[in-house]
């Protein structure tokens, strides 16, 4: 490939948009484009995005960047797409969706996941050998929170009886958009996994299990067929290409879901380099040398996207989310004080209130479970809210109090994986949008206790992750030297006094949860078993 230096076009279509980049193993991202797509949120846990809208954005964003880089473009040799992960679009014969695809936040199959996953004699809610044989063969067992892609699966069956019938495959939002560009069926070793119907245990031939298949009674013929990551799935179709502006017979990788990607795109590729990522959701991860899984606080090791590897995957609801909210309900308006400047953003404007508030917000606390919590709890029905709100607590103080508590939540999870890794992280890469913010990389280091390594251009993380898979999958570079690619732009050490303040702060952080568990499920369980909302 480097005689030419040809080019990988990336995309990634996360849950607020679609980028899209072209990609070079020496120069890195040439250039990059982004569109905005809609979140349908919907009455008892429903949450969809409209398949369509994610392939016009990437046409969009495709015809940018051909009319930007013209010479680049006709060098494009590999297509490599990522993409949020535990989403489901069902689609007939000729690959048209069914209906909008349901995505990760949705929690209304959870109600049919506890029926299924339920026996005689249970523990934890799982029957004990139908947990023992999907632990034993995936690695993990379908959420009680519903929002796995086998959740949708049942929801739709059971729901919509008729769109059941007509599906000719499920697919993963990654596998419908490679289906997209190439009329092929395939999902990859990683991207079904959150269905729980797959071995794992060889992780180099992963395939569907009949006694699995039969615990959830899904019909195996509208599931894909399975291929590696790196695997070469098709080539472009002519429509495919002429609608993206690009060349035709460009070959199509299987491409990985999002939480592969940053593995790969934050630099931490080796086993036991972690990554955290702050966008939507957070999490953190890295790549392992075994199969474990942590029922109690959901986390499990899967398939890389890299053959014959393993990571940790586990996943936090909301954290950039949680700016968005915050924006709205306090900024967001006609009031000229509260509109952004010319050259300014929501996110300059909040962390610019934020770093006038003291550190520990005058004592206010926010938990940051705006859609329920999936790890180190798998909870739904949990919900935000600012404690030891006074009189004289200040906008600013509101502000900083939701940088602080994502990072709370951020350590309570920290704790669980260093504890499942059986190490202790001297430091984490940190990627994804939130990780621009400067403010908040420091504030990570002084709650988190370790050293934050803030990525260059961290919120392409996704994007450099699937270039660098499509290098993989042609043998230009070997996983473990993808770190020399990935420079490092600062690193934030922890202010020891801070630390101090919020090691007792987190303290309460975690007493406010365990206080009120039962209160959340009270109010919001009905939102969740078809009640009155």
């Amino acid at each position: 490939m480097s005689e030419k230096e040809p080019y990988v076009l990336a995309v990634d279509i996360g849950t607020s948009g679609v980028k899209t980049a072209i990609v070079s193993l020496n120069n890195g991202i040439i250039g990059w484009e982004f569109q905005k797509t809609r979140l349908i949120i919907l009455d008892r846990g429903g949450a969809e995005q409209d398949p369509l809208e994610w392939w016009e954005a990437f046409i969009t964003t495709s015809r940018r960047l051909v009319k930007r880089f013209p010479p680049q473009a006709e060098k494009l040799a590999l297509i490599s797409c990522t993409t949020q992960w535990s989403g489901t679009v069902p689609v007939d014969r000729e690959g048209n969706p069914l209906m909008n695809a349901i995505i990760w936040m949705d929690s209304r199959g959870a109600p049919i996941v506890r029926e299924i996953t339920r026996g005689k004699i249970n523990l934890q809610g799982y029957d004990i050998f139908k947990l023992l044989s999907w632990i034993r063969s995936t690695g993990g067992i379908p959420g009680h929170a519903g929002k796995d892609s086998i959740a949708h699966i049942l929801y739709i069956k059971e729901k919509h009886p008729h769109i059941y019938r007509d599906v000719y495959k499920f697919l993963e939002p990654k596998d419908y958009i490679n289906m997209k560009l190439t009329g092929n069926f395939f999902a990859t070793f990683d991207s079904i996994a959150l269905h729980w119907i797959t071995d794992n245990r060889n992780i180099g031939n992963v395939h569907y299990k009949d006694n699995l298949l039969k615990f959830v009674k899904i019909d195996k013929e509208k599931l894909p067929e399975l291929r590696r990551a790196v695997d070469i799935t098709g080539k472009i179709k002519k429509e495919a290409a002429g609608e993206l502006g690009i060349p035709e017979g460009i070959e199509v990788i299987g491409g990985t879901p999002d939480v592969h990607s940053a593995c790969i795109g934050s630099g931490a590729v080796k086993d036991y380099e972690p990554h955290l990522y702050i966008g939507t959701s957070s999490w953190i991860s890295c790549h392992v040398p075994f199969k474990k899984t942590d029922l109690l606080h959901n986390m499990a090791t899967l398939p890389s996207a890299i053959p014959d590897r393993y990571i940790l995957a586990d996943e936090q609801e909301t954290a950039g989310a949680c700016l968005d909210f915050i924006y709205d309900i306090l900024l967001s308006g006609n009031d000229s004080n509260k509109k952004a400047s010319p050259g300014e953003n929501k996110y300059e404007i909040l962390e610019a209130l934020a770093q006038r508030a003291e550190a520990g917000s005058g004592g206010v606390i926010f938990t940051p479970w705006l859609f329920g919590e999936r790890t180190p709890v798998e909870n739904s029905n949990l919900r935000s809210c600012f404690y030891n709100v006074s009189l004289n607590t200040t906008r600013e103080q509101f502000v900083r109090a939701v940088y602080e508590g994502v990072a709370f939540n951020t350590k309570w999870l920290l704790y669980y994986v260093e504890k499942f890794v059986k190490k202790k992280f001297a430091h984490l890469n940190i990627i994804g949008g939130g990780a621009y913010s400067d403010f908040w990389c420091q504030l990570f280091a002084d709650i988190l206790g370790c050293t934050i390594r803030q990525i260059e251009q961290p919120g392409l993380a996704n994007l450099r992750g699937a270039a660098f898979l499509g290098f993989i999958a042609r043998r230009v570079i070997a996983a473990d030297r993808i770190h020399e690619y990935v420079p490092v732009k600062n690193i934030f050490t922890p202010n020891q006094e801070k630390e101090k303040l919020y090691k007792e702060m987190f303290k309460t952080f975690l007493d406010i949860y365990r206080r009120n568990r039962k209160i959340f499920n009270r109010i919001n369980i009905k939102s969740f078993t078809g009640g009155v909302n």
